[in-house]
């Protein structure tokens, strides 16, 4: 009887277990420093080699409540009036930052013809969630009202994330929607846009032993969950109350993904609220496959297809 690493193409699952001979201890039975340093080790090594740009620059992005968001821009040209792509990382709201979707970053804004922003938002346990979507939407507005002191067009703006930051990039742009912000684009990398719901590709891949599993999500939750949530759709955007008039979308998965169906969803219900909507399933692939450029094929794929979808919303004509 086929088994879930049957659906694997060649090059993940040689991959996978190469993982598994190397005898990590899993992420969830780390102390939360460690994770984020052992995450931060995996995609160092796996992801693949950065493009050199003409502009790379760190700054800091004022919160109402007095915190400086890090962030770093990445830019393919040193003109101003870039259009910009907001990016945000992924990592469960517990891990990662801006180190570990720099390659990426760089990718898409050289391919993009679009200067690249990511931040390094609050994390869990910390700071629960949603602090890292307050981050995600203060960032959005600065770059909208304020990046005109950065040399770029903040009236041709997209979000996109992967994962967590598929999760946050949603969710900001159903509140860039009602505060009538233009979004161009919204990028959903694998999101998770419900709690607690278990699809048919949780219950299929989620105790498969790949990437992501059910004792990494259930940690990650643990983590982050127990601020001041002011609607439940901030954290699930998929039960907001509609979802007409959001920026449209291009949404990647990794067909063997426990998250794989929240992204079939989440396009379900944009396409019905009349949102158009660019849905790409990768074939045999796991989740967090774009930091895995050095090994699977895919992940330059992806950042290929995101730099398209970005140039084409951003660079019209």
């Amino acid at each position: 009887m086929p088994t879930p690493l049957d659906q694997l193409n060649q090059a993940t699952r040689a991959l996978i277990e190469n993982v598994k001979r190397a005898g990590f201890p899993p992420m969830s039975s780390l102390p939360v420093d460690q994770a984020r340093q052992a995450y931060r080790m995996g995609v160092g090594v796996s992801t693949i080699q950065p493009v050199a740009l003409p502009r790379v620059e760190d700054f800091t992005i004022p919160t109402p409540d007095g915190y400086a968001i890090r962030a770093r821009l990445w830019a393919p040209a040193t003109e101003a009036g870039l259009p910009v792509l907001l990016y945000v990382h992924g990592g469960g709201f517990v891990v990662g930052g801006i180190d570990t979707c720099e390659a990426m970053c760089r990718s898409v804004a050289a391919q993009s013809g679009v200067a690249v922003v990511a931040i390094e938002y609050r994390l869990a346990p910390e700071h629960k969630y949603p602090a890292c979507l307050d981050d995600t939407w203060t960032a959005l507005q600065w770059l909208a009202n304020q990046g005109h002191t950065l040399g770029l067009n903040g009236s041709r703006l997209a979000v996109a994330g992967d994962s967590a930051g598929g999760t946050l990039s949603a969710a900001v742009s159903l509140l860039a929607r009602d505060a009538g912000i233009p979004v161009a684009l919204q990028g959903l990398i694998y999101p998770s846009v419900q709690v607690g719901v278990a699809t048919q590709s949780f219950k299929t891949y989620a105790s498969a032993g790949l990437m992501l599993d059910q004792a990494l999500m259930n940690w990650f939750e643990a983590q982050a969950t127990g601020g001041d949530l002011k609607e439940p759709w901030h954290r699930q955007p998929l039960i907001a109350p509609s979802h007409a008039g959001v920026a449209p979308a291009w949404i990647a998965l990794a067909e063997c993904d426990p998250l794989a169906d929240d992204g079939r969803l989440y396009a379900q219900a944009l396409e019905q609220a009349g949102v158009p909507v660019q849905l790409t399933v990768y074939a045999g692939t796991v989740h967090d496959f774009i930091n895995m450029g050095r090994f699977l094929p895919q992940a330059a794929e992806m950042h290929t297809a995101l730099a398209q979808a970005v140039q084409r919303a951003l660079l019209p004509g």
